[in-house]
């Protein structure tokens, strides 16, 4: 599926700041200024240069394409080097932003402690400034800081001033965080009049025949039943079912199974207030409840006998809901355990001050300070750091120093003095965690647990839940209002296409099975229903996506404040199926990848393969549940071309396939073609 974020190694980003997702790129010049041993600051030049670099970092803040806040940065200056091969300084200037940390602060504000007697460092990321004008390269301070790691190996006179960075190729293997960062920024879908890239695209002329293309097919389908039958809609039976079969029953039963959601919320509050442990009971009351939410959506429409279209819609939102209360309610969960292990530590530093050093041989109590790692003290508190730490085995046993001091059990000076260092860092790691992406108090755990916050949630447009996401400053009315005007109109569309090549294909394979055909006789019309339904099912299933991801997200976005439309990326240039997997429905497939992907990797301990396989699976059986919600059969079908593209994703990393993107993208868009009408027709004749 999709990418987590990588880690920040030894530099201290905002908390805002999160990874940058594989295709992120950075720039590297021939021979590296920052680790060669002669390299010594020189005063700033190259104004004009620094100039461009600054509006360009300033533009991107603003536009939101980093996460990164303007007051995180308190000065931009520039420096230039020479080299052994005699360019004379002027020549690479290079960019040094300057972050002070402001962690502490927010650990005093949100949970009254700051971590005393730890020098709050100054922190340089070196950055050449020909990547900042480069907008194809995509380095920022955060995608930058995700690629490298502190040099342990630079001269002493370096390391007062600038951490020296250079690259780790590792990082990514090691990283074993239980909820993997999203990033979420102020961004357009690619079909949106706002997106620059969609305005200015030499592409925009097609984008405007296809729909005039759309309206002239959709004229000729009405004239034609006007023609034939005396009415532009033709015999009509799709939307006399969709509107005249309890649909205000339909809407009320959604409405109360949105409503329904606050059970998880009230679980979490149980969590928080400590009368259930999310580790031990919480989580399996949680599974419990959604198992009995699905059942119950599902059985609903089972009991009400619903057409098709009330089924699908009905089931869907119910998958919806269900990702969304199990993010809200993992998150959260995990949240409360971190919260406790916070309050214990604070508890336990408490308890340190107490006590009194021993002198000798009596201060024996493991562990002994000389077998703890502390490497990571010397590096800001944060979550990201913790994790770093944890999985690289540098941190020290935080478990094994909260029993020693609970035991009463003698300590000498030195060990009082590391315990606490080591304790107060974790507490605001832990802090930093508890914080999240939230940059108010009031948002930070576990003051975002109220009722307001939970049901904001279960409106916006998407199914990951996160303690804050970037927001707009208004809502555009115009905007909303086309929005709404193009999903009538292109249910509207996909309605006239269903019914005048859709419907009769269908009710002519009904009428074989209720004339007794025998099974050889239906399967010799297989080729002749597949030609049948190509073409439309192709209309339906790109009609069907823009009406979803493009339209509906875009409107609840808008009236939600929602500042990040990348519902989609550009899928239609797929050259294989675990790209388009990633790429078709960003939504979902962020889900996927936190509470199901990294899931596996952290609780189940499987390799990255496995990971892979569940998460897959676990999308095919939801695909293939829809499919016997609508046929009332389990074919498996849809289960078993889904789980097929593993080994074509494998196919397309061999050397046959590898490089070539137009072989690919003609595999993608042949696999698109068939697919929805191959397996509407073995529903229909078998």
């Amino acid at each position: 599926m999709s990418t987590s974020s990588e880690e920040r190694n030894g530099v201290a980003l905002p908390a805002g700041a999160s990874g940058s997702a594989p295709g992120d790129k950075t720039t590297s010049t021939g021979s590296d200024p920052l680790h060669s041993g002669d390299f010594m600051p020189s005063p700033p030049s190259g104004d004009d240069v620094l100039t461009v670099a600054r509006e360009k970092l300033h533009q991107r803040q603003e536009s939101g394409t980093t996460t990164t806040s303007e007051e995180d940065y308190d000065d931009l200056s520039t420096s230039t080097r020479s080299s052994g091969s005699g360019i004379g300084p002027g020549a690479a200037a290079v960019n040094v932003v300057r972050r002070k940390s402001q962690r502490k602060t927010f650990s005093e504000q949100i949970y009254g402690h700051s971590q005393q007697g730890q020098a709050e460092p100054t922190v340089l990321v070196e950055v050449p400034v020909k990547d900042l004008l480069d907008d194809t390269a995509s380095t920022t301070p955060s995608s930058l800081a995700s690629s490298f790691s502190v040099s342990q190996h630079s001269p002493p006179h370096h390391r007062q001033n600038v951490l020296h960075l250079q690259p780790n190729r590792d990082d990514r293997s090691k990283r074993q965080g239980k909820f993997t960062d999203l990033v979420f920024s102020r961004k357009f879908s690619a079909f949106d009049g706002r997106n620059t890239d969609a305005a200015n695209s030499p592409f925009h002329g097609f984008f405007t025949l296809f729909w005039m293309g759309v309206f002239l097919f959709v004229v000729k389908i009405g004239a034609d039943n006007w023609r034939i039958h005396g009415n532009p809609l033709g015999t009509n039976e799709i939307m006399k079912g969709m509107f005249g079969r309890e649909v205000l029953i339909m809407l009320f039963a959604d409405g109360v199974m949105c409503a329904s959601t606050g059970v998880s919320f009230l679980l979490q509050k149980l969590v928080q207030k400590e009368i259930i442990g999310w580790d031990r009971s919480g989580w399996i009351l949680q599974n419990i409840w959604q198992t009995f939410f699905i059942g119950s959506a599902i059985g609903l429409t089972l009991l009400r006998d619903w057409p098709w279209t009330h089924t699908v819609f009905f089931v869907m939102h119910a998958v919806v809901m269900l990702m969304k209360q199990h993010s809200y309610a993992f998150y959260n969960g995990y949240l409360s355990e971190v919260f406790r292990k916070r309050k214990l530590l604070l508890g336990r530093l408490k308890e340190l001050e107490r006590i009194q050093p021993t002198s000798g041989e009596e201060g024996k109590t493991q562990p002994m300070v000389s077998e703890m790692p502390m490497e990571h003290l010397a590096r800001v508190p944060s979550a990201k750091e913790r994790r770093r730490s944890i999985s690289c085995e540098k941190i020290p046993d935080v478990d094994r120093i909260s029993r020693a001091i609970g035991s009463g059990e003698p300590l000498d000076e030195e060990q009082i003095k590391v315990f606490e260092r080591v304790l107060k860092w974790e507490v605001d790691a832990l802090t930093d965690e508890l914080k999240g992406k939230a940059t108010t108090v009031r948002k930070a755990y576990p003051n975002n647990l109220t009722v307001f916050n939970h049901y904001e949630y279960v409106v916006l447009p998407t199914v990951v839940y996160e303690l804050e996401y970037p927001r707009s400053d208004s809502i555009n009315w115009y905007y909303a209002a086309e929005k709404m005007a193009a999903c009538f109109g292109i249910i509207f569309v996909m309605i006239m296409i269903s019914q005048a090549f859709i419907y009769p294909v269908v009710m002519d394979s009904v009428r074989m099975k209720e004339e007794g055909v025998a099974l050889a006789d239906r399967f010799k019309m297989f080729p002749w229903m597949l030609l049948d339904l190509i073409f439309p099912f192709m209309m339906e299933y790109l009609l069907s996506w823009y009406l979803i991801w493009e339209t509906i997200l875009n409107f609840l976005a808008e009236l939600t404040y929602f500042a990040d439309r990348c519902f989609y990326d550009a899928w239609w240039n797929c050259v294989s199926w675990d790209q388009f997997a990633r790429d078709w429905n960003r939504p979902v497939h962020n889900f996927l990848l936190r509470h199901v992907y990294h899931s596996s990797i952290s609780a189940m301990k499987v390799n990255k393969h496995t990971a892979t396989l569940i998460t897959f699976f676990l999308s095919a059986c939801v695909h293939e549940l829809v499919m016997w919600c609508i046929f009332k059969k389990l074919r498996g079908y849809l289960l078993f071309l889904q789980m097929c593209q593993l080994p074509l994703v494998r196919l397309s990393r061999t050397k046959w396939l590898r490089n070539r993107a137009t072989l690919g993208n003609i595999i993608f868009w042949l696999g698109i073609f068939t697919g929805p009408s191959v397996l509407c027709s073995l529903y229909l004749i078998l």
